[in-house]
């Protein structure tokens, strides 16, 4: 199979460059994460894995698809530093990125990104997009929240899912009307977010934990817009050139841990935007993992 980009990263920080200097996909770079890490994990995740895991996974699986030194690999991931290291775990193979997200995971970047994306691949090679929200887990289990670098106390993970949430609970309740209003541009990304949200405030309002259902939600919406600039788009990826979608939530830890990653749709499409096939069984095995 083709080899993968190994590319080094100048003044490259990362929670596996600050606490080892070890094998990039080794899990015992990370110490396992605390009991109230793992079963807040379990219970409000099920099936999600290290990224160290996903990305071996992933590579393994596309290889006998011929990705490998002409991959272009695509993200659309939140903004918030938190979400990096999925990216340079997928860099570390595939080399540089085209960042298509923005705020909570959005694909801001949408059509006119995607078409861009597709002209920069490599001759003859295929492109892998990787998108979804993200959520923090702090070390008592708190699900919305984590400690980041150099913070001893926890903040909130994803703050913008959470406030667009809040938005669109406040709005369902009838404490606060719709915001129509964001002709200055100044906060634009959010007010999408928060509108993305608004039809699902009766839905938050009655889940078990908002901030475990926030997470879906942004995936479910992401996914559909996904789709739709994949069905628009696909053509402009060249000869024969595929299209690997990877969908899920990322799932942020304390700085020391290693992160997570909830795959909830894995699969490949040629440039005429059939399906050539599904991955559902790549990621089998997490259950040992979470074990």
């Amino acid at each position: 199979p083709p080899q993968p980009v190994k590319k080094a990263s100048a003044n490259r920080t990362s929670k596996q460059q600050v606490k080892a200097p070890l094998a990039p996909y080794s899990s015992s770079i990370f110490p396992k994460p605390a009991p109230k890490n793992l079963e807040a994990l379990k219970e409000a995740f099920p099936g999600a894995i290290p990224i160290s895991q996903l990305v071996g996974h992933v590579t393994a699986t596309l290889a006998h698809h011929d990705y490998g030194s002409s991959t272009l690999l695509a993200t659309s991931l939140c903004c918030d530093e938190v979400n990096r290291d999925l990216e340079r775990e997928f860099v570390e193979h595939y080399g540089e990125h085209f960042s298509m997200g923005g705020l909570a995971g959005f694909p801001f970047g949408g059509i006119t990104s995607f078409n861009a994306m597709a002209h920069h691949i490599p001759d003859g090679g295929s492109s892998l997009l990787v998108y979804g929200p993200h959520v923090g887990i702090d070390r008592a289990g708190n699900v919305g929240t984590v400690e980041r670098r150099g913070r001893l106390k926890s903040g909130a993970c994803c703050g913008s899912a959470n406030a667009a949430a809040d938005y669109a609970c406040a709005v369902h309740n009838g404490l606060k009307k719709i915001e129509l209003d964001f002709s200055q541009g100044m906060d634009i990304e959010q007010h999408f977010v928060g509108q993305m949200l608004l039809p699902h405030g009766r839905r938050l309002e009655r889940a078990k934990n908002m901030k475990v259902e926030v997470p879906y939600i942004c995936y479910e919406e992401q996914t559909t817009q996904i789709h739709k600039i994949v069905e628009t788009c696909c053509g402009e990826v060249a000869g024969n050139g595929k299209i690997a979608l990877l969908g899920g939530i990322q799932i942020n830890t304390p700085f020391e841990q290693e992160d997570y990653f909830l795959p909830l749709g894995f699969e490949l499409q040629c440039n005429e935007g059939k399906l050539i096939d599904k991955f559902e069984e790549a990621f089998l095995d997490g259950a040992e993992i979470m074990a």
